[in-house]
């Protein structure tokens, strides 16, 4: 039976469970990884009150009104005083709150003659600095592991002392291409051959999901070159196969794999392009049997592999990048499947039309296109100005 787009990502996402082991890694090599420990705060954030404002620091009930200025303290230092009766402080932002202050005023709001500070609105208690602890605690979980860590986390890892940081490993993904129709990058094909961009467009989408690809030899359309070669792809943690996972009379790759022990969860996604899909595992390894027109690579990879990918290496809740945006121009297809068309985006994402192209085979198109419209398969018309979704690529 065939699943729906739904349904077979669920699925996948569903079997596919972490199998990477962690690794420390240098700080600055973390960035995009994915983290595989549970961070906590090394000591409370802010350590102090901390003054958000350059000002004074003050008792709220002395102003409005005229106070004497006792002292200074910047970023980096603590006040060895405290703020008395119609004391004020001169303080920095970053600066700790001095003893006897409860709110700072901002030097925009105040005039200073000398050693005297005239301040002529009122300030509540508590306002313009940070209490200590109210960003985290100390021994409080401030990162989670089974996240990606981008820049953001960087800066917290380095605020709390990290050096280092265990991360899950990098997946190998094996990228299979198959048919006799392929020839190397490098060759001049024949009228009837073409050159495998497949595995190229795969091999970045690999990197992109932050696992390490592996474009191996092309398995030629008999048993004997796509099992030697397919067995050589289970070595990795996932094998990706390009083509062969139709019904013709020369697509062999589910028979082979059927022939190496493999459970299939999957054969058939209601989706276009992409529709002959296969998704199993084999030897303890999870294979995906990608449709070899480019389109329906690239679709079904971004779906169905980068979750498994992103699964893989730790990911609890892998994202699939989909957005809403107003059609520049009407649509119409047959419902029951769900249809993924290339698209061009406006450079703000509030608007999308759909690129002009001949089909999955179509690389030309592709390349124009820089998303995908998603048509969903219960609707059949959309008007200029309705808002759909978007698969961004």
């Amino acid at each position: 039976m065939a699943l729906t787009f739904e349904q077979a990502r669920e699925c996948v996402l569903r079997a596919v469970t972490l199998a990477m082991t962690p690794e420390p890694v240098a700080l600055l090599e973390a960035s995009g990884r994915v983290l595989a420990e549970q961070i906590l705060a090394d000591r409370s954030y802010p350590p102090f009150h901390r003054s958000a404002r350059d000002g004074f620091a003050v008792r709220a009930a002395d102003v409005p009104g005229e106070l004497r200025v006792t002292g200074e303290v910047r970023a980096g230092e603590a006040f060895s005083g405290s703020v008395g009766p119609g004391e004020a402080v001169e303080i920095m932002t970053g600066a700790p709150l001095p003893s006897g202050a409860d709110a700072v005023v901002m030097i925009e709001h105040t005039k200073r003659s000398g050693d005297r500070v005239r301040i002529d609105r009122a300030v509540a208690g508590g306002e313009n600095f940070n209490p200590r602890g109210t960003e985290a605690l100390a021994g409080e979980i401030v990162l989670s592991a089974g996240r990606r860590i981008d820049f953001a986390h960087v800066a917290l890892l380095a605020a709390v002392g990290r050096q280092h940081v265990l991360v899950y490993r990098q997946p190998r993904v094996a990228i299979l291409p198959t048919g006799d129709e392929i020839v190397e990058i490098g060759e001049q094909p024949s009228a009837a051959q073409i050159r495998k961009s497949n595995a190229a467009s795969l091999a970045v989408q690999v990197r992109r999901a932050g696992a390490i690809p592996e474009i191996l030899p092309i398995a030629r359309d008999n048993q004997e070159s796509t099992r030697a070669l397919a067995e050589r792809g289970l070595a990795s943690d996932l094998l990706l196969l390009s083509g062969g996972v139709s019904a013709g009379k020369y697509d062999i790759v589910e028979r082979v794999l059927a022939d190496l022990g493999a459970e299939f969860f999957f054969d058939r996604v209601l989706i276009q392009p992409g529709q002959p899909l296969v998704f199993g595992r084999a030897r303890g390894k999870f294979f995906f049997g990608l449709p070899g027109n480019p389109a329906s690579t690239m679709v079904t990879f971004e779906l169905f592999a980068r979750g498994a990918i992103e699964r893989l290496q730790g990911l609890i809740n892998p994202p699939l990048p989909l957005t809403r945006a107003k059609l520049l121009r009407g649509l119409r297809h047959k419902s029951g499947m769900t249809r993924f068309l290339p698209a061009r985006l406006s450079g703000d994402g509030s608007t999308v039309e759909p690129e002009p192209w001949q089909g999955s085979g179509d690389v030309v198109g592709l390349a124009r296109a820089n998303a995908f419209l998603v048509a969903d398969a219960e609707r059949e018309t959309w008007d200029t100005g309705d808002s759909i979704r978007v698969l961004q690529r």
